[in-house]
């Protein structure tokens, strides 16, 4: 032991140009590491985008017109399922009125064409014959929905618009939680009595007051 401790005494400042090199060492180690976790996390991100489906420019087209489509048949459906807004803007169903007509027309054909998925589109041509038929569901919407505003019920005879000025009242009881189920399930048959001959009340909003009181009369017998 004697001549090593003779030589690391004589030559100590030698550690340091060795512990220099060690670590240097143990630092390419750790970048080599960083970088082989870095390509490990970019080849997964690559294999996963390589194993979803390609989305087609038609798909992409397809997908922006069915949102177009569903807005459309929300601002619709907050008529549809509201009978003391259809009653305050009756021309909105009645098929006689041009504008009302083509709406509804409009709106079947959209409906009709509308795929059950983005993808379930490949010709250029289906794609153009859809995003046109929502495109006048549109148009036509925003026109009916401007003209039944604009008159309300000014194309009724007097008689009509006493009716629909009692239906007004009595959709109003007829969706109170707070009247008894017999108050709101009588004044919803009047309702229907004084719109009869008027206004066709959609299904979806018959049966949503419909349901509305069945539930209070269920609950009435609990």
């Amino acid at each position: 032991m004697g001549p090593l401790f003779s030589f690391l005494s004589s030559y100590w400042w030698l550690v340091f140009p060795f512990a220099a090199i060690v670590g240097g060492w143990g630092r390419a180690v750790a970048a080599y590491n960083e970088r082989r976790r870095r390509d490990k996390i970019e080849l997964a991100r690559i294999e996963a985008q390589s194993a979803q489906p390609a989305v087609t420019p038609n798909a992409r087209q397809v997908a922006k017109t069915m949102a177009t489509h569903d807005k459309v048949n929300e601002r619709w459906f907050a008529y549809e399922m509201d009978l003391a807004t259809l009653i305050d803007y009756p021309l909105l169903i009645d098929l006689s009125e041009p504008l009302t007509e083509a709406f509804h027309r409009a709106r079947v054909r959209a409906d009709t064409l509308r795929p059950a998925d983005a993808d379930d589109i490949d010709d250029a041509a289906d794609v153009e014959r859809y995003r046109d038929s929502v495109r006048e569901y549109v148009v036509s919407f925003e026109a009916a929905e401007r003209e039944a505003r604009r008159r309300r019920d000014s194309g009724f005879t007097a008689a009509e618009q006493a009716s629909l000025s009692r239906a007004r009242k009595l959709v109003a009881t007829a969706e109170d939680g707070g009247a008894t189920p017999a108050e709101r399930q009588t004044a919803y048959k009047k309702l229907r009595d004084e719109l009869r001959g008027i206004i066709d009340v959609p299904s979806a909003a018959g049966e949503r007051i419909e349901r509305s009181i069945a539930q209070a009369l269920e609950r009435g017998r609990d």
